[in-house]
């Protein structure tokens, strides 16, 4: 999962790309990127590492130009080196920048066809990499000096073509404008907003609405799956619609666990959602333990379980409280590559407050169990505390199925409840009691009213239902062989050498490290 920003401003935009980044930071810890335009030239600086220690007063200084596009990342396909940090760029045609928020499913493939028959050249294992050179292929197809809004949307509906999987995108066009489309699914979010200035009207392209409104920006609307907008050097808005079938399937897990509560997705509140979740899964612990569950108290596995955990104490009729205090300084568990590493930062991250557990029957509520290594470190944190019995709530179904739209979960033996019932998942994880919340129950807390037309979501890692094609068990396997924890591990175990490139102008741009 990774967070893209895109500004077509009427001033500078260095701060507001970094300001939007940071406001993205919980999609991505691993890397980040900023590049700017000026007069025709690219300024970029991109790292690993948070927002905050890529960018330098330094940096920011020598990001020059009204029009820019960010990144933040975490690593699912490829590697988590450097040279992998995003935005990507590629020099012909134009000079096109590009920062990706998902995963290609078929960029083994596309990789070859760019190789042999599109004669471009792919530098890292990255699909971001992949997606930007389709673009810029199909981009150069057009032959002109200067492309026209129409060049553009053909350009992305060839992409829709040949690309499958999920993809939130935002690029840059250097001297032309900047991009941005969506997957013809809508599996990841991207959404646009605008404000009038005394120049003229600026926009911004980003994964979530708390980027825009944190920055003063008017929220307009998502990206329609398929869609695609551009705003030109002008600063004109066209937008169109460039896949043939399109169909809203966001992924459902934005709700459970990565966009921020505050955030309204597709026109849906992250925040009421979460209530709605807190709500049916409590409705199910009163039908399966009865009136009498012998809960004395509810503690929320922070943050992301908070709002859920929350409704859910209300409904019940019981204490909620803060049992674990969180360090922020470390980063997401089940993000990190490595059984070992994770267990480790689950108790540098939570501290129990031991009064809150003493002698009391706990039921924990967490947002999902993937790997099973966090909960299982927490309930006995719990036990350690005093807690006289610890049952665990899930606010979403049993994760059963790996993920292979931009979610760190490739490896299915790597996922507790893969071939499990819950009472072994419960065993497993030192539980006295265990409760999942049921997929149905999950689709209707997420559907409103309001947004009629959005019923349907990728709920892949619950059900195995792929809603792109391609996906079966022989690519499954191949996934987990090169993305699982081992690989990762040896894919990432060589020494990267890097150029220091401060000061350096290749090909158009200026990368300040």
């Amino acid at each position: 999962m990774c967070g893209v920003v895109g500004i077509a401003g009427k001033a500078p935009v260095n701060q507001l790309l970094y300001d939007a980044l940071t406001m993205l930071q919980h999609r991505g810890q691993d890397a980040a990127g900023i590049v700017t335009c000026q007069d025709g030239r690219l300024f970029l600086r991109k790292d690993n590492g948070m927002v905050r220690d890529v960018f330098h007063t330094r940096h920011m200084r020598a990001l020059l130009g009204n029009y820019g596009i960010g990144h933040v990342r975490y690593p699912t396909a490829g590697s988590s080196s450097s040279a992998e940090a995003q935005p990507f760029y590629v020099n012909s045609p134009y000079g096109i920048t590009l920062a990706h928020n998902g995963n290609l499913t078929n960029a083994h493939e596309i990789h070859d066809d760019l190789y042999n028959s599109d004669l471009r050249h792919i530098n890292t294992d990255s699909d971001s990499e992949v997606l930007l050179n389709v673009f810029a292929h199909e981009l150069q197809k057009c032959g002109k000096v200067v492309p026209t809004h129409d060049d553009i949307f053909e350009a992305v509906a060839q992409v829709h073509h040949r690309c499958k999987g999920a993809y939130g995108v935002v690029a840059m066009i250097t001297g032309h404008g900047l991009v941005g489309f969506r997957d013809p699914n809508g599996i990841r979010p991207l959404i646009y907003g605008s404000r009038e200035t005394e120049e003229g009207m600026e926009y911004i392209i980003a994964s979530e609405s708390v980027a825009i409104t944190a920055l003063g920006f008017k929220i307009e609307r998502d990206i329609a799956p398929g869609e695609a907008v551009f705003i030109d050097a002008a600063g004109q808005f066209h937008s169109k619609q460039c896949a043939v079938d399109p169909k809203y399937r966001p992924c459902i897990f934005e709700y459970v666990y990565f966009a921020r509560p505050d955030a309204i997705i597709d026109g849906i509140s992250v925040y009421k959602a979460r209530l709605r979740m807190g709500e049916t899964l409590a409705q199910k612990i009163l039908r399966e333990w009865g009136p009498e569950h012998d809960i004395d108290v509810v503690i929320p596995i922070p943050d992301t379980s908070r709002t859920a955990a929350l409704e859910l104490a209300n409904m019940l009729g019981v204490k909620f409280r803060e049992g674990f205090m969180k360090n922020r300084y470390i980063g997401r568990t089940f993000i990190m590559p490595g059984q070992q590493l994770r267990k480790k930062s689950v108790r540098q991250k939570l501290n129990p407050v031991e009064l809150e557990f003493k002698g009391k029957n706990v039921l924990l509520v967490d947002d999902s169990i993937v790997r099973g290594t966090t909960c299982e470190e927490i309930i006995q944190m719990a036990r350690d505390s005093g807690a006289k019995q610890v049952f665990f709530a899930s606010a979403a179904p049993m994760v059963k199925y790996p993920n292979v739209y931009g979610i760190d979960m490739p490896a299915k033996d790597e996922l507790i409840a893969s071939d499990r019932t819950v009472d072994e998942v419960r065993q497993l994880i030192g539980a006295d009691r265990l409760i999942f919340q049921d997929l149905e129950d999950l689709k209707d807390a997420v559907r409103t009213k309001k947004v009629p037309h959005l019923t349907e979501f990728d709920c892949a890692v619950f059900d195995g239902v792929y809603v792109t094609e391609g996906i079966d068990e022989q690519y499954l396997d191949n996934l987990q062989q090169r993305r699982n924890d081992t690989a990762k591990k040896n894919k990432d175990g060589y020494i990267d050498v890097n150029v220091d490139a401060a000061s350096v102008d290749l090909t158009g741009i200026k990368e300040d490290n």
